[in-house]
């Protein structure tokens, strides 16, 4: 496995839609192997998930992953996914504002207004069917990368640039109250 750059901001092939996966490209030992660098990629940056446009491969796949991460610590654990082509679906009108950061806008963090119960349909890696209700953080983690897909970037979302800051200053003026609203989300949605 190969651990892969990863763009950041002001690459303009950040703002490429990614391509639909055939079956075929997805059962090739080529997508297959690409799959393995983008989690081992997503792993070794501490990342909540990771699309392949970040990559620069400009396909519609991403990982979300969630197991006791030092930049996320208010996550709730997220087993290893792989979307291919997901289709997300808000499922009522209710959202989280929440403070997203972004391994390709490093060091920044700001608000995004996101959907708390979405509906998932996609492949997984080997081309099963996924359709299923994701609630809560996870949905809104699931969302973060599949805008990826379509060439936006959560800086796209943020609807009030006061709330943008830096990691550190996230940490230290805005965290404590986010975390408070996280672990109300949470335990309304348990994830």
């Amino acid at each position: 496995m190969t651990v892969l750059p990863i763009a950041t901001v002001g690459n303009p092939g950040l703002r490429i839609r990614a391509a639909e996966v055939t079956r075929d490209d997805l059962a090739s030992a080529d997508v297959q192997s690409f799959i393995d660098d983008l989690i081992e990629t997503m792993r070794h940056a501490n990342g909540a998930g990771l699309a392949a446009t970040q990559v620069l491969r400009h396909q519609r796949i991403c990982a979300v992953e969630v197991s006791n991460n030092p930049r996320y610590p208010y996550k709730p654990p997220i087993p290893l996914t792989i979307l291919v082509n997901p289709v997300l679906t808000p499922l009522d009108d209710e959202q989280f504002r929440n403070f997203e950061g972004c391994l390709s806008v490093p060091g920044i963090r700001g608000e995004v207004a996101r959907s708390t119960r979405i509906r998932v349909q996609a492949w997984d890696r080997h081309g099963n069917e996924i359709d299923e209700e994701v609630r809560g953080l996870k949905a809104a983690t699931y969302q973060h990368e599949v805008d990826h897909l379509d060439g936006l970037l959560f800086l796209d979302r943020v609807e009030d640039s006061r709330t943008l800051a830096t990691w550190d200053s996230f940490n230290e003026f805005h965290k404590e109250a986010f975390v408070e609203r996280v672990t109300a989300l949470v335990a309304k949605h348990g994830s």
